[in-house]
C-alpha cells in the first residue's frame, strides 16, 4: 500500500478484539464496540513520536474510516491519540 498521511496524522488499522468470552460465550458483532486501539500503518513526516507498528489508543469517535485495497483504516489527527501502549 502506497499511502502518506498529511498534516499530524497517522493511518491505523484496528486491532479487533476477541469475540468469545472467557467461558466461551460468543460475542455477536452486533454487541460489541468498535475498539479504540489500533495498529498504525503509515506516519505523517510531521509526526515524530509515533512510527510504524505502534498500538495506539484513541478516542471512541476519532478519525475518518477509509477502505484502501479492500481493507478499511482510519486516518487519525495526533491530537485524538491519548498515548502509545508498550
Amino acid at each position: 500500500m502506497n499511502f502518506q498521511p498529511l498534516g499530524k496524522r497517522v493511518l491505523v488499522k484496528r486491532v479487533e478484539e476477541a469475540t468469545t468470552t472467557a467461558s466461551g460465550i460468543i460475542i455477536p458483532d452486533s454487541a460489541t464496540e468498535k475498539p479504540s486501539q489500533a495498529e498504525v500503518v503509515a506516519v505523517s513526516k510531521e509526526v515524530s513520536e509515533i512510527k510504524n507498528g505502534d498500538i495506539v489508543l484513541f478516542g471512541k469517535y476519532s478519525g475518518n474510516e477509509v477502505t484502501l485495497k479492500n481493507e478499511k483504516y482510519l486516518v487519525i489527527d495526533t491530537d485524538d491519540i491519548f498515548g502509545i501502549i508498550g
